[in-house]
């Protein structure tokens, strides 16, 4: 089965599919913020409640090497259960996590504005999964799974059916809006020279849990400034919108990552 990690006596160790385009002795965010999320997982209360905010600091790096997952749970109450995760190697804690579980409600009445413009979503149905590239969108052109036709200044969105997280585990609805949510950063950050900014954080926020095996995410801003950048993209189905993502990046320009050098 092709998965992005193993499980091992001494901890999760990283598949080739999980190591990072930045460094490769490090693993990638995605695979990292999906990590997390599946720890926090185990405490999902048992019916009636969203994973309505999850967001992880990505202060240092997790090596390609063995990691261990811990967690506990901060607040337990009838409306919301607060969890943290965090990822320890060589006996520091390299990132950590938060996840807020609300309880679902009735819709209260009144009428609210919503954008309604259109998602892009792909033609084609990603009906396996497979360690292959997503597919990308960039303005107004065709989906393609062509990293060097995608390096360009153009409003980017991304569509993907994600392979088991871990090996021997099917991929939770909640894994895979964790693992895309990260790759805001390749999504809002990547422009004619490639990827400049590495993000530090990763805000994900659901309303509801994907439905199906494939997701996208939409680029909404890029702000930045100062080698600052703050990416916005809105992460959807093809049943539409369920939330946003956000990261925090700080600018890494003497390692930019070219992708349109990326092969697979």
């Amino acid at each position: 089965m092709v998965a992005f990690f193993r499980r091992e006596e001494s901890g999760f160790v990283a598949s080739e599919l999980a190591v990072s385009r930045w460094s490769p002795d490090q693993v990638a965010g995605p695979a990292i913020c999906g990590l997390l999320a599946r720890q926090l997982e185990t405490h999902c209360p048992e019916t009636g409640f969203i994973p309505a905010r999850l967001t992880a600091d990505l202060f240092r790096p997790v090596r390609d090497e063995p990691l261990t997952v811990h967690s506990a749970v901060v607040r337990d109450g009838t409306r919301v259960r607060v969890a943290d995760a965090w990822i320890e190697q060589q006996g520091e804690i390299r990132v950590r996590a938060s996840v807020m579980y609300l309880a679902v409600a009735q819709q209260p009445p009144g009428r609210v504005w919503q954008a309604d413009a259109p998602l892009p979503i792909p033609d084609i149905r990603l009906d396996e999964p497979t360690g292959q590239p997503p597919l990308f969108k960039c303005g107004d052109g065709e989906w393609s799974g062509d990293f060097a036709a995608a390096q360009n200044g153009e409003r980017k969105s991304v569509w993907q059916n994600l392979p088991a997280l871990v090996a021997g585990e099917p991929i939770s609805p909640f894994q895979r809006a964790a693992f895309l949510g990260d790759t805001t950063n390749l999504v809002c950050n990547w422009g004619t020279a490639g990827v400049g900014y590495i993000n530090s954080d990763m805000t994900l926020t659901l309303t509801r849990l994907p439905i199906g095996h494939e997701l996208g995410l939409h680029a909404q801003d890029h702000i930045s400034s100062d080698g600052i950048a703050v990416g916005t993209a809105t992460l959807y189905d093809r049943q539409g919108r369920l939330g946003t993502c956000i990261v925090t990046g700080v600018a890494n320009a003497r390692r930019q990552v070219d992708m349109a050098e990326t092969t697979v």
